[in-house]
This record gives structure tokens, sequence and C-alpha cells, in this order.
């Protein structure tokens, strides 16, 4: 038996700093084994709320895109768990997924995928879905500062849903 989704929560982020701080506060709740999958458009924040988590971890940088790489790992700069950070967005399916061999790492870092919604939920029955989207509903663009974050008066609302009894209720 799979565990329930828990309430979910809205955040309304107006800036990169704000984007980057509620990433920062969650990477500070992160603990080795967690899984969170952030799902939301081209250039809705996603990297920039995994630099803040990568703050929050206390990880060795810089926390890029990794669409061509698809993955990199950063080490812990405290003994803390490393980031795995993932790009999906190329992965055709399940196959290339487990390609990844995320399980093998799953328990001793903290790993996040971006694009990950649909592919890696298998990876593991506790999760925090983490869903990014303009807060008018707005699609594409790159953000009003040229980069994948919110700029301007392009505020984001950020979903955060847990999924298993780890991240219910919501620390932060």
């Amino acid at each position: 038996m799979s565990p329930g989704h828990g309430e979910a929560r809205v955040f309304r982020v107006p800036t990169v700093a704000d984007m980057q701080d509620l990433g920062r506060r969650v990477g500070e709740a992160a603990r080795a084994g967690d899984l969170l999958v952030l799902s939301g458009s081209l250039g809705a924040g996603k990297t920039t709320f995994t630099q803040g988590l990568a703050e929050g971890l206390k990880v060795r940088g810089p926390i890029t895109s990794p669409t061509f790489v698809i993955a990199r790992v950063h080490p812990s700069l405290r003994g803390g768990p490393a980031l795995v950070h993932v790009d999906a967005y190329r992965l055709g399916g399940d196959v290339e997924v487990d390609d990844l061999d995320l399980d093998a790492s799953l328990e001793e870092s903290v790993t996040v995928v971006e694009w990950g919604s649909g592919l890696v939920e298998g990876l593991s029955e506790e999760r925090l879905e983490i869903e990014i989207s303009r807060a008018g509903g707005g699609e594409g663009g790159d953000g009003a500062e040229g980069g994948d974050g919110p700029g301007g008066d392009d505020v984001r609302e950020v979903r955060m849903t847990p999924v298993g009894p780890r991240w219910t209720p919501l620390p932060f």
C-alpha cells in the first residue's frame, strides 16, 4: 500500500531571491534519502529553487541546469548528504531513468529531479512534489531576469505536496 498525499501548501514567490530563499528553507529541512520532484514550464524557476536548496544543504556548487549532462552530484561541504541534481527533460521513459541508477544513491543523498513528474515516483514512496507556475497562469518565457526564475512582476506560485509521512506536515 502506498502512502497518500498530504495537504499541499502554496507559496507566492515574487522574486528570484525569494525563490532561492524558499529552496534554502527546504534544503535546511532536507535529509539523506529525500526525493524532491520538481515540475513547471521552461523558465518557471526549478533551477533557481535548486540553487537555494543547495545553499540550505551546504553543498559544493555552482548549481546550473544539468540538461545536457542529465545528472550532477554536488558533495557536501559540511559532512551532510550530497545533492543529486537531475534533469529528466530529455529522458524518454522508465528505462532511461533506471539507467541513471538513482536508487543506488538515494539513501545517502538528497535527490532533486527537474521534469521528474510521471517518471521518478517509483524511486520512493515518500517524496515532496513541487510544482512551480506563474501566478497569472502564463506559460513559457525565461523570467524577467534572463534566467530560470521569477523576476519583475512575474510572480510564481510554488505548490508543495508531501507524499508519505516524511514531509507531513511541511516543516517550514
